[in-house]
């Protein structure tokens, strides 16, 4: 059998960093395009026909990772699946919900008659917003441990809104690289306002989460190299003001430099990743359940890693591909 030399050890180890490499993906990709459907705008139809025109080539295949993440964490740590999902089977029917409608939204705006265009907006930017909410609260009742109490519910719905908020800033980000005159100038005043949410709820999720775990107040605040990983909190705030002197700085610029933003805002999310990463290493879920306690048959595991040293770097070749293919910037939508 291939991979027979692989320990069980080693097996977890590769399958919880494809499923973090997945998570992470699906969080910068999905995230900016979630954030263009939360920042639609209510009534400018010309900004939302540009908005949608900019995500257009992407969106659906985005998904892609949340799939892949879902089924890595089924065959990979079938124990930890059926705990998350037990827990917050709610809200994961509701952004699932969410996803949904803004499926259909995306297609049926394009469908329907002239009249009726704004009602499936309306069902678009709402079923992003609930995309968005669902997702934040998920992850902050799995950063807990899957607790349920007031304490833990309190956590969860600050960071709903938080994740709402870093999904809408790399969305205005997106908007200020793909779009031109009043819609990216309206994109860099969405990107200071959540800039600034984002950096709060920041703040507040990290200073809670200290309280959460002793073992990660331990690692972080009493550990030797606790103050190696405080450089990356600080790098992650630098690169925040940098970015806030960015967009004060680039619409006077000449269309010179309008990839920073995003950039910025993609490093400061790998950033918040990798703090998250190393704070709860080897757990998958939070104070419960390690990846030894959750991990699948090893001999499975082989088995199923031939499939997956195709199928990701195929998914990763296609992403890169269709990125390179729509560089720039978006074409005008036009449906007729």
């Amino acid at each position: 059998m291939p991979f027979e030399s692989l320990s069980a050890e080693a097996l977890g180890n590769i399958y919880v960093g494809l499923l973090g490499l997945a998570v992470l993906l699906y969080a910068i990709l999905d995230g900016y395009d979630l954030g263009v459907g939360v920042l639609f705008p209510p009534r400018n139809e010309q900004f939302k026909d540009d908005m949608v025109a900019s995500i257009g080539p992407y969106w659906d295949a985005n998904e892609t990772w949340l799939v892949l993440a879902v089924g890595l964490l089924l065959i990979a740590f079938p124990e930890a699946h059926s705990a998350i999902l037990q827990t917050l089977y709610i809200p994961a029917t509701l952004m699932l919900a969410g996803l949904i409608l803004r499926g259909v939204s995306f297609d049926f705006r394009a469908k329907v008659p002239q009249t009726k265009k704004r009602k499936w907006d309306t069902c678009f930017k709402y079923g992003s917003l609930l995309t968005t909410l669902s997702q934040g609260y998920m992850l902050g009742i799995w950063v807990t441990g899957l607790r349920t109490d007031i304490y833990a519910q309190g956590f969860a719905l600050l960071a709903a809104f938080g994740v709402t908020a870093a999904y809408a800033f790399i969305g205005a980000c997106w908007l200020i690289l793909k779009t031109e005159g009043e819609l990216q100038a309206k994109a860099f005043y969405w990107a200071k306002r959540c800039l600034m949410i984002l950096a709060a709820g920041i703040i507040a999720v990290s200073f809670i989460n200290l309280t959460l775990h002793q073992d990660v107040r331990a690692l972080w605040l009493e550990s030797p190299v606790g103050l190696l990983l405080m450089l990356i909190p600080l790098a992650c705030f630098g690169l925040l003001l940098l970015c806030g002197i960015v967009l004060q700085k680039l619409p006077d610029a000449g269309g010179h430099g309008e990839w920073l933003p995003f950039a910025l805002a993609l490093l400061v999310f790998v950033l918040c990743f990798t703090a998250f990463g190393i704070s709860y290493y080897p757990y998958v879920v939070p104070g419960k359940l390690t990846i030894m306690d959750a991990l699948s048959a090893p001999d499975s595991l082989r088995f199923l890693l031939v499939g997956a040293v195709v199928v990701v770097p195929c998914i990763l070749m296609y992403t890169v591909w269709v990125y390179r293919i729509f560089a720039g910037r978006s074409e005008k939508l036009a449906y007729y």
